[in-house]
């Protein structure tokens, strides 16, 4: 995002925080040398910083940030998952509206940078777009969230976290007197902590809280963004009201570092990123150098459409990859079970459950959803998991969810010949 252009303007940003590729997608991993590396921050990388969500750019940009913003590698391991190519699904049309488009149409309405389709854990669709090659990262944003989730789900299990109805104040006793005093894990989980704290970013001369702590953490690496907890006060009884926060997941992600002894990129990559079978090495940003920053646990993972894929498959396989249980049995029917959001009818998702969204009435369906419009869709009762990495602009078309909504609908429902 342009600084020249946030100065004196209030931007609202709501941060929830894809040609067909004929390479098989069960190759080999590409060698791989990279390394957590820290670098001045000079006026110039201040600058590009916000660029962010600028869209003239934000395509390029989500696929760079490592070049951009300090993160912490999280490296692929063992026996790669293959993913097979099952027989080619012809994509459906796309009639949102009363239109009546095709694939290339939709993708570019959409703003897509790359898309997959697996059905019955084959790949029948792949898609990459705007230059974008499938052994680039890219940018999760808020679907970082729902990996936030699984990594509690096998805390919880390895008995790291006693138990979902624990105070936050048990593993991170720097809560005490804040508005997180008195909540549980479970609540934070559902995004109903009660803590006073707007999901709005707004930036000039006198920015919001939540833009106060994107500037301060992720920009200029000042102050951790999980220590914004220690400003907050209560807004609402601990469990009575959804409140969507980028701020409660990253203090998940404390917590879990707490609990577990280890950084968070650490524990991501010894119980899920490599038991996953990724074919690549993630990485989380962070909001300063090793040994100061912490990985930006609430929105910012990064990797590739395929390992995104990976991770959907092994959500829709409720935490099974083989034979080998990678997320606690029972975590993801437990997860996915939706409160209401109280979103007004076609005016937001009607569910969540712990950092997932229930996004339609697709029975059983839910995804992981992320700023401008990253989304791992997740099908049951068709046995299909679509990935979408999108570059939406900061005030994108008001229609474009519905429309991408009702898109993979289309997609889980259509065969595959």
């Amino acid at each position: 995002m342009l600084k020249t252009i946030l100065a004196g303007t209030a931007l609202a940003v709501s941060a929830f925080a894809l040609g067909s590729c004929n390479q098989s997608a069960g190759s080999p991993p590409a060698s791989e040398v990279r390394e957590d590396k820290s670098f001045p921050l000079t006026p110039a990388v201040i600058a590009m910083r916000w660029q962010l969500l600028n869209p003239e750019v934000n395509s390029f940009i989500f696929r760079e940030l490592d070049k951009i913003f300090e993160s912490r590698i999280v490296p692929r391991a063992g026996s790669l998952w293959d993913l097979p190519k099952g027989n080619a699904m012809a994509m459906p049309a796309d009639t949102f509206g009363g239109g009546n488009y095709d694939y290339n149409q939709f993708a570019e309405r959409t703003f897509t940078n790359a898309m997959l389709v697996i059905r019955d854990g084959k790949i029948v669709f792949e898609d990459y777009r705007n230059r974008m090659e499938e052994e680039e990262p890219h940018i999760a944003f808020s679907m970082s969230k729902t990996i936030t989730s699984l990594l509690v789900g096998i805390a919880l299990d390895q008995g790291k976290i006693a138990s979902l109805d624990d105070l936050a104040t048990k593993y991170v006793p720097e809560l005490k007197g804040t508005g997180y005093d008195g909540v549980t894990i479970r609540q934070i989980l559902q995004m109903r902590s009660g803590v006073d704290y707007q999901e709005r970013y707004d930036f000039g001369a006198n920015p919001s809280f939540a833009g106060k702590l994107h500037e301060q953490a992720i920009v200029l690496n000042t102050m951790r963004f999980a220590d914004g907890a220690l400003e907050t006060k209560r807004a609402n009884q601990p469990g009575s009201t959804f409140n969507y926060s980028t701020l409660d997941t990253m203090v998940l992600g404390w917590i879990l570092e707490k609990a577990t002894g280890q950084p968070l990129e650490s524990f991501t990559q010894s119980n899920l990123w490599g038991p996953l079978g990724a074919e690549a090495d993630g990485f989380w940003m962070a909001d300063g150098p090793p040994g100061t920053g912490r990985a930006l646990n609430g929105m910012g993972f990064n990797a590739r459409l395929r390992d995104f894929g990976r991770l959907g498959q092994l959500m829709l396989n409720n935490g099974m990859r083989g034979d080998t249980q990678v997320i606690p049995e029972g975590w993801l029917k437990e997860a996915t079970s939706m409160l209401p959001t109280g979103a007004p009818a076609g005016q937001g998702f009607p569910g969540y459950g712990y950092q997932i969204w229930q996004i339609d009435n697709e029975p059983g369906a839910y995804a992981a959803v992320g700023l401008a419009g990253q989304f791992i869709y997740v099908s049951p009762a068709t046995k299909t998991v679509i990935v979408k990495l999108s570059y939406y602009p900061p005030a994108p078309p008001a229609d474009v969810d519905a429309e991408v909504i009702a898109y993979f609908k289309a997609i889980a429902h259509t065969p595959v010949k």
